[in-house]
Formats: C-alpha cells, sequence, structure tokens
C-alpha cells in the first residue's frame, strides 16, 4: 500500500514543531523518565539526567518520539521479570535525530528508529529527551515516512508485520478464508487488522471492547467477534475449522481455542501474552490438522532483517490509518499514567510519547 505523505526523508533534519536541541549539541542535561526499584517497591517519575548517566553506545539520540507498548507496561510492575536494571528509562521504542555518532554508517542528523535489543529493558530507552545506543541497532527512517508515524508504527507495527510475513511465508494468501486477529484493539491488533485488510485479507477482529467495533471497522475489518465467541467446550479436543491464519496477541486460553479452530494446515502468529503465558492446548490441532504455531519474536530480530522490514513498512500503511490508530500522545510526565491504562488493557491503538511536548 502506497502512502500519499510528503512526510520527512530519513536525512533530514528537525520537524519543525517545536524548539530543538541543535544537531551535535548534546546539552548538560535533559528530562527522563526514570523507573527505580526501591525497599518498598517501585519509584518511577521524571527525573533530570546528564550524558554521564546515559550508556555507553556510539550513536547519540534526540528523542523526537516513543510510544508506550504492553512491555513498558510490564517494567513498573514491582515483581515484573522483565528486567532487574535499576534505576532504568523505560521505552522500547525511540524515533529520533542523530546528535552524535561515532559511527561512519549512521551520520549526525539522521533521523532513525531503534527498538527491540535492550532498549527500555535492561538499558535506558525511549521515555527520555536523549537516548545512546549501539549504531548496530539503529535502523534509517524510511524515506516517505515521518518520525511521528514511524513511531505510530513502532514495536506494534513491526510485530504485525512480522506476523504477516511468517503467516504468508507459511502459505497464507487472500481467499483463503478468514484470518482472525485477537486482542483487535490493541497495538498489535489494530495494526494487524489494517495491514491483512489492506493486503486483501477477510479479517475478523476479536475484541473484549465493544466500544471499539466502529474503530476496527475503519481499521479494515470485515467482521468483529467478542472474546467469548472464540470459546469451545474444553471437554472437545477440537473444534469447528473456521480460521485460515490467525494473529494473537493474547496468549492463554485464547490462543489454545484458536489452535483448535484453525483450518487445515493453517498457522497462527503468536506474540503476546495478556491473557497469561500459560497454554493448556494437545498434541491434536497439530497431528489431526497440521496445524502451525509460530512464535514472533521482535526483540532479537537480526539487524539486516530488521532493516529490509522496515525500508517496506513506510508503504504498508496509508497516512489516514496511521493517524486513526493514535489514540492520544503524552509527555514525559503523562507516561505513568499511560503505562498503568495499558497494563490494566484501557489503551485502544497507540499512545505517543513527546518528549519535549
Amino acid at each position: 500500500m502506497s502512502t500519499e505523505s510528503t512526510d520527512t526523508p530519513s536525512r533530514s533534519g528537525p520537524d519543525g514543531r517545536r524548539p530543538r536541541t541543535p544537531h551535535g549539541a548534546l546539552g548538560p542535561d535533559f528530562t527522563a523518565f526514570v523507573v527505580t526499584r526501591t525497599n518498598s517497591g517501585i519509584d518511577a517519575g521524571t527525573r533530570r539526567l546528564s550524558p554521564d548517566d546515559l550508556p555507553d553506545g556510539s550513536v547519540t539520540v534526540r528523542v523526537d518520539w516513543s510510544a508506550v507498548n504492553y512491555k513498558d507496561g510490564m517494567v513498573v510492575q514491582p515483581e515484573n521479570r522483565v528486567t532487574r536494571t535499576s534505576p532504568l528509562v523505560p521505552g522500547v521504542d525511540l524515533v529520533g535525530t542523530v546528535l552524535e555518532s561515532a559511527d561512519q554508517a549512521v551520520r549526525t542528523g539522521d533521523q532513525v528508529v531503534v527498538q527491540g535489543y535492550e532498549l527500555g529493558v535492561t538499558r535506558h530507552g525511549g521515555f527520555s529527551e536523549v537516548a545512546r545506543v549501539p549504531a548496530e541497532w539503529v535502523v534509517l527512517l524510511p524515506s516517505g515516512l515521518s518520525a511521528r508515524r514511524a513511531a505510530v508504527i513502532g514495536t506494534a507495527g513491526f510485530t504485525a508485520a512480522l506476523s504477516v510475513y511468517h503467516l504468508e511465508r507459511h502459505g497464507l494468501t487472500p481467499g483463503r478464508g478468514p484470518v482472525l486477529v485477537t486482542g483487535a484493539s490493541g497495538g498489535v491488533g489494530s495494526m494487524s487488522v489494517s495491514l491483512l485488510a489492506a493486503r486483501g485479507y477477510e479479517v475478523v477482529a476479536s475484541t473484549g471492547k465493544t466500544s471499539e467495533h466502529r474503530y476496527l471497522s475503519d481499521l479494515g475489518a470485515a467482521a468483529i467477534i467478542g472474546r467469548s465467541d472464540l470459546d469451545i467446550d474444553v471437554q472437545r479436543t477440537l473444534g469447528t475449522e473456521r480460521w485460515a491464519g490467525a494473529v494473537d496477541s493474547v496468549g492463554g486460553t485464547t490462543l489454545a481455542s484458536v489452535l483448535r479452530t484453525l483450518r487445515y494446515g493453517a498457522a497462527v502468529a503468536a506474540s503476546g501474552l495478556t491473557g497469561g503465558s500459560d497454554l493448556a492446548t494437545t498434541v491434536y490441532p497439530f497431528i489431526v490438522r497440521g496445524a502451525a504455531l509460530i512464535g514472533v519474536d521482535s526483540v532479537l530480530t537480526p539487524i539486516a532483517e530488521r532493516r529490509a522490514i522496515w525500508s517496506e513498512l513506510g508503504e504498508a500503511w496509508s497516512s489516514d490509518v496511521l493517524d486513526r490508530m493514535v489514540a492520544e500522545v503524552v509527555d514525559l510526565e503523562g507516561v505513568a499514567d499511560a503505562l498503568a491504562r495499558i497494563s490494566a488493557g484501557k489503551v485502544r491503538g497507540r499512545v505517543l510519547v513527546d518528549p519535549t511536548g
């Protein structure tokens, strides 16, 4: 899908939205949202940091945009297993402009995307005005895609694209039947619905939020069903064959139900666990119907594959579809509330973070 956008190309200067630190001029301090473990739990809020607080890395980036993801919400949970680093600046997504670079492949003034690897998990991430990362994590912003819209795509869109890529490698094509997307109103779900619809698939969106039916229809869902519509008798090893393929970001009992209702030879691409990390199923979907469960990991995707996929994402969604997915924009002071809401399943689509808003 092409986009009729006049967005800034990858090696452009500031976007002019608001005053910015000049290229190459790293100030004495900056603001970040910092999470610290204490004896009584978690302390989280904005703090002033200096360049000395940043981790080692060859590329220093002025963060123009970040986005709130479910994993970011996990970081602020006292007993989370995502990170043991403290203090930590969360934010597994960032899009920004290079201030300093010691790598010849990345130049001062380049607009870049960084996501995955250890970002926002074991080293400071995108909820900050400034970040420092290894050059081998950096993707140049695709030409024709603005920094803001790249942030809308972010980890959620990248995961959706990986999911569709793996399903199509497995043999999924338009016209083979309905493709299910679970957790459809969330970030990965919204991206998957719109991407599949744009590629000509009959998309069935599953959501527990009746208020989001219009939103999902506007993204291209041909039909919308509730979570209970996926339930089958737990005593049955298999259900009726329904889905030519599926993208699942929920996990738990939802994923188990999807597996038991895939059509013969179909696959589900699984990337989430908002509904639980346990999977209670049998071997029957695999040995009777030839079903496949494909795990989708967006964290350790090799950089060459990551860059290749991002080079195509600028045209995967139209600009109006991306804009429609933005539920709200928050500044660093608003991050804590956004993290609480995404952990509680109360976020639709994408919440962007404007570090200097």
